[in-house]
């Protein structure tokens, strides 16, 4: 090869290692690629192997399951322990500790981060160097993003160019938050969610785990009982607060919980519980009506002598599961009137929650118009609106340690929004120029048209941001794969903002080159299949099946995502040989789909969708189901007359909504024991 285009290719490539999602803080190129072809191994340093929590060597494992993953290489031989000197001639990565180039591992604070790494990447050998482990692990995120755009770009084996270079975070707290206590999830999809956003360098998890759906003409009348509540821990049932769970099968017991951290913590992310009180407390309320504010049950009355003992109850019996070191007690939007009882009881708490599991809490920020009490500073305060909330840049001032999640920028809500507030997605034109001089947001803008509520990027106690996904209006708004479809492109731009900041890099990514990576890191993101992608290319048939004789037919694909058509012809039964409704025609692992009332049901909640049409018994219909990211629709018939599946929203007691409902396609299971009509030309095809 001419050393010139030796030379431009190993520019680019250089470029190729910046310009992931999030971008690398330094690297410097040197004069050739490591390749990674089927021959690759992993050496753990036995010095450092058994380091950390997880260990070094539990991180090394998935790193080699995603390697796998990414690479389609099935016969890569086990991880080794061993030293640097144990590689051979065949392409090796080398994981240990000891990275101390206290310079460039800091966040943009100065503080050193154990989040740090370095790298090293030579002909035969590419180093992963860890302040800690979490450190190491974070680089070998870096390893598997190269592999994957030097694939993309047409390098098979994929290549790396050497050189070397450093990386940190810029801030510590990197988090998405979730509200899970108005939506039920399984502790699958929490998993896969951690995994997913892992692949994009955040490490948090903030789990809303108690709350419930407001309809004020329900609330503050003789029903209020039947609002919906969630509170999603189950203690056993001998524990002295087993009667809080509103909804035993819509609750996690402390195995499953146990489980989700497990597999959120063996890829770098923590989860951080919150349990919202003296507001957001109908759960509470509905078990002991009697520790309400009269007329208000979503408030706690903190005066009365049993309710904080019982808020001490609840924690007690669950602060034994929580393996972070903080959690949140929530403590928003309470009455404005009792401010002073408010802070007393916040203080307590932290004090209480301290003192008994060592561990910090955090509250959300909100209005405490008291002039005799203050919060202590030892609470860490997550800012998220201003018209009658915290304001960051006094707080921080005033001493506290700051988390952002400001609406305008950070916040989500499950398909819909009173008025539309939010967006569907993160703006990305907002993260990228949204900030008052025209540049783009990072963790230190709390505002878009007001420079002085921002704060500079080395403010020692700004954190760091967490985004949030709310689910207002409870299940049947949204299914668990609309949620991740939601929070796909937003984790990996918040991703990108919170690890490199905004304006301060050179290597940070621009806007339209943020868009160019996205779709092909998405796809690629190791160790869980959020897209429900099937491996084929687009366009391709998945299956069809001319007939279909025998019930039930298993075929290969538990779930498959959109952009899909699902096409089939379908001869119902006479009246007089009717299939019971319980019996599905297709199911798959996130729907399933009857046709009584041609229904798809989400079987995480059991909600089911009809489209309110009965097809007619002892003739052939033919059905195309069509669907996106945003709607489901069928045509009946070959008419170009579009029928789409929806939910009917109750938009906090003021005005119902339609939105569109978005499934994937029931494709695991065709027809059932019982199903007695006839069903020919099934066929599946993406697009």
């Amino acid at each position: 090869m001419h050393w010139r285009n030796l030379s431009l290719l190993l520019v680019l490539a250089a470029r190729q290692i910046s310009a992931q999602i999030p971008s690398v803080k330094f690297f410097t190129v040197s004069s050739s690629f490591f390749i990674v072809d089927s021959s690759i191994q992993i050496i753990v340093d036995s010095e450092y192997a058994d380091s950390g929590s997880p260990t070094l060597s539990s991180f090394a494992q998935t790193f080699r399951d995603d390697i796998i993953s990414v690479t389609g290489f099935s016969n890569i031989s086990s991880v080794q322990t061993g030293s640097e000197t144990s590689s051979s001639e065949i392409p090796t990565v080398f994981l240990t500790l000891g990275a101390s180039d206290s310079s460039n591992l800091t966040l943009f604070n100065g503080q050193l981060t154990g989040e740090g790494y370095e790298f090293v990447i030579t002909d035969k050998l590419y180093t992963i160097k860890g302040v800690e482990t979490i450190g190491a692990w974070w680089g070998t995120r870096t390893f598997l993003q190269q592999v994957v755009l030097s694939i993309t770009n047409g390098s098979n084996p994929a290549t790396i160019p050497t050189g070397e270079g450093t990386d940190s975070p810029g801030w510590e707290v990197r988090g998405f938050m979730l509200d899970v206590g108005r939506h039920w999830f399984e502790t699958s999809f929490l998993a896969d969610l951690c995994i997913y956003a892992s692949f994009f360098k955040i490490q948090e998890f903030h789990m809303h785990a108690s709350d419930y759906i407001y309809d004020p003409s329900f609330l503050y009348g003789v029903d209020w009982r039947d609002l919906y509540t969630g509170f999603r821990f189950q203690p056993p049932s001998d524990s002295p607060i087993f009667g809080l769970v509103p909804e035993l099968n819509e609750s996690w017991t402390q195995d499953e919980f146990t489980a989700l951290q497990t597999t959120c913590s063996n890829h770098g992310i923590t989860i951080i519980p919150e349990i919202d009180t003296p507001a957001h407390s109908l759960a509470i309320t509905k078990w002991k009506p009697e520790l309400m504010i009269n007329g208000t049950p979503d408030l706690l009355n903190i005066t009365y002598p049993e309710t904080i003992p019982t808020i001490k109850s609840i924690w007690d019996a669950l602060l034994p599961w929580f393996t972070s070191s903080e959690v949140s007690i929530g403590a928003d939007e309470y009455d404005e009137s009792l401010a002073d009882d408010y802070i007393t009881f916040v203080n307590d708490m932290d004090g209480y929650i301290s003192g008994t599991s060592g561990k910090s809490i955090r509250i959300w920020g909100t209005l405490e118009p008291s002039t005799t009490e203050s919060i202590s500073t030892n609470v860490t305060i997550q800012h998220w609106w201003f018209p009658g909330g915290s304001i960051p840049v006094q707080l921080m001032d005033q001493g506290y340690s700051v988390i952002n999640s400001d609406q305008v920028f950070l916040y989500l809500d499950g398909k819909t929004s009173d008025q539309d507030q939010f967006p569907w997605e993160l703006n990305a034109d907002l993260l990228w120029s949204g900030a008052p001089d025209g540049k783009g947001w990072a963790p230190n803008i709390f505002s878009a048209t007001d420079p002085t509520n921002n704060t500079s990027i080395d403010n020692p106690l700004l954190r760091g941001s967490i985004m949030a996904m709310w689910n207002d209006w409870g299940n049947n708004a949204t299914t668990p794969l609309e949620i991740y479809y939601q929070l796909a492109k937003s984790l990996a731009m918040f991703g990108e903002k919170t690890w490199a900041g905004s304006d301060v890099r050179d290597t940070g990514l621009a806007q339209d080159e943020f868009e160019r990576l996205f779709p092909i890191l998405n796809a690629a993101a190791p160790g869980q299949n959020l897209n429900r992608a099937t491996g084929l290319p687009p366009s391709a048939q998945v299956f069809h099946y001319d007939t279909v004789s025998t019930f039930p037919l298993q075929t290969s694909f538990e779930s498959v995502g959109p952009p899909y058509t699902f096409s089939f012809s379908v001869k119902p039964p006479s009246n007089g040989n009717s299939s019971s409704p319980a019996v599905p025609l297709f199911t798959g692992l996130d729907s399933i789909f009857y046709l009584e009332s041609m229904t798809f049901e989400d079987p995480s909640t059991k909600i089911r969708y009809d489209l309110g049409v009965d097809l007619v018994s002892d003739t052939f219909t033919s059905v195309e189901i069509h669907a996106t990211l945003n709607h489901t629709y069928a045509l009946l018939n070959g008419s170009s007359e579009k029928l789409f599946w929806m939910s009917n929203l109750d938009i906090w007691g003021e005005y119902m909504k339609l939105v569109n409902m978005s499934f994937a396609a029931p494709s695991y299971i065709i027809g059932a024991d019982g199903f007695a009509g006839e069903l020919v030309n099934v066929s599946l095809k993406l697009g």
